[in-house]
C-alpha cells in the first residue's frame, strides 16, 4: 500500500474525452485523485456529485481532481454529461493504475471482478503522497474534510 512521503506512481491514461492524461500534466498543481469502482451507481455519483459541487474549495487550494474508474473512457464521457461534472475523469479499463494505487478489487459484486476501489489520495505539487484513503466498503466515501485539510496544509506552506 502506498504511504504519505512516498512518490506518486507516474501514469498515462485516457480522459473522458478520449486524450491522453499524464501525471505529470499536474506538477505545480496538488491533485485529488479519486478512484471510483462504477460510473451512474448511486454513491459513485454522491461522491463525484459533491467535488462538482464543492469544486471552488479546490480550486481556492491550487488543487485539480481527478475520477479514475476502469469505466471505459466512452461510459465516462457519458457520465461526466449526465452528472454536469466539472474536472476531469480518466479511464483505467486495463487496471494497471488501480493496482499501481493498491486500489483494486480483486473481486466485486455480482462476480465482477477487477474493479477500482473508492480511495482518495492527494498528491503535492512535486509528485508526493501526502494523503491516503483506500475504503475496503465500496459504500463509504472518503473524509472530504482531511482531504480538504491537507489541501488547506499545502496551500499554506506554499504561500
Amino acid at each position: 500500500m502506498l504511504k504519505v512521503g512516498e512518490k506518486a506512481p507516474a501514469f498515462t491514461l485516457f480522459s473522458e474525452a478520449k486524450k491522453e492524461v499524464h501525471l505529470q500534466d499536474y506538477k505545480g498543481k496538488n491533485v485529488v485523485l479519486l478512484f471510483f469502482p462504477m460510473a451512474f451507481t448511486s454513491v459513485c455519483t454522491d461522491e463525484l456529485c459533491h467535488m462538482r459541487d464543492n469544486i471552488a474549495s479546490y480550486n481556492n487550494v491550487n488543487a485539480e481532481i481527478v475520477g479514475i474508474s476502469v469505466n471505459s473512457p466512452f461510459t465516462l464521457e457519458k457520465f461526466k454529461a449526465d452528472q454536469n461534472l466539472n474536472f476531469t475523469l480518466l479511464s483505467d479499463f486495463n487496471k494497471e493504475v488501480s493496482q499501481a494505487y493498491g486500489s483494486f478489487y480483486e473481486d466485486f459484486v455480482f462476480g465482477m471482478k477487477g474493479v477500482s476501489k473508492r480511495s482518495a489520495f492527494v498528491i503535492d505539487t512535486e509528485g508526493i503522497i501526502q494523503y491516503v484513503e483506500v475504503l475496503d466498503n465500496a459504500g463509504d466515501i472518503p473524509n472530504f474534510g482531511a482531504i480538504q485539510k491537507t489541501l488547506v496544509q499545502l496551500s499554506e506552506l506554499n504561500a
